[in-house]
């Protein structure tokens, strides 16, 4: 039996831009905005197999978030296909997922289903998730009244409780005051520990990169760079940056 878990093959992704122009422009045109295609990822390939731990780096701007969205089924590709063989994923990014106006419980309980688990096993987590959170009182207040901070905790706790086959972590670890830095840095340590989960991490963190992934994608301007293990790839672009 195969224990491939994500396969991404010949992966594109385009956004239409709209460039800026002048109102009157606009009315002489009859309305028609001027379009720019940016293709964000170009032709991405690789494959990982359950337990590996794969970290995505690159510079600014080279098109990490957008490939671990289009992973995570929030981006449809142009080209290229995602293939997560009916494995079950979740998305850790600041800013992604919750209803604004609903409290942090009512967002968990819509979470929690939007990752496939029914109200009852979410209700067996759900003292779990609030108290890793850290958020007190503030768990039956509207998200919107959140900091970053406040929702990346958030974001974090139900990710790690729920425990999906495929976790997909965007920049979560930089965000939050030190102590729960080094909570959720400890909690991801225990996770990759187990040989089932499957694990992508987008970090601009050298040493978190090194620790924690046994593989590495890099990125530059969409494509890919280098694809391999991890001291071999992070080597090479650590000192591509410096």
């Amino acid at each position: 039996m195969s224990n491939i878990v994500v396969e991404v093959k010949d992966l594109s992704i385009r956004y239409r831009l709209l460039k800026r122009y002048s109102i009157k422009r606009n009315l002489l045109h009859k309305g028609e905005a001027p379009l720019k295609e940016f293709e964000a990822v170009k032709g991405v390939s690789f494959t990982l197999e359950r337990g590996d731990i794969l970290g995505l780096v690159g510079k600014n701007g080279s098109g990490k978030s957008t490939l671990l969205k289009a992973v995570g089924g929030i981006f449809a590709p142009n080209e290229g296909s995602v293939n997560l063989y009916g494995h079950t994923v979740s998305l850790l990014a600041v800013g992604l997922g919750f209803q604004r106006d609903l409290s942090g419980r009512e967002n968990i309980l819509l979470t929690g289903m939007l990752m496939g688990f029914s109200e009852k096993e979410i209700q067996a987590k759900i003292k779990d998730i609030i108290e890793f959170s850290e958020l007190g009182e503030f768990i039956d207040r509207p998200v919107r009244t959140y900091s970053s901070g406040m929702h990346s905790k958030l974001s974090f706790a139900i990710a790690v409780t729920m425990e999906t086959d495929i976790i997909l972590v965007d920049e979560v670890l930089s965000v939050g005051d030190a102590k729960f830095k080094k909570k959720s840095f400890n909690r991801m340590k225990e996770m990759i520990g187990h040989q089932d989960r499957t694990v992508i991490l987008v970090s601009h963190s050298s040493g978190q990169i090194r620790e924690l992934c046994n593989k590495v994608l890099w990125i530059d301007a969409g494509e890919t760079r280098m694809f391999g293990d991890t001291k071999t790839v992070m080597d090479a672009y650590d000192a591509y940056m410096s």
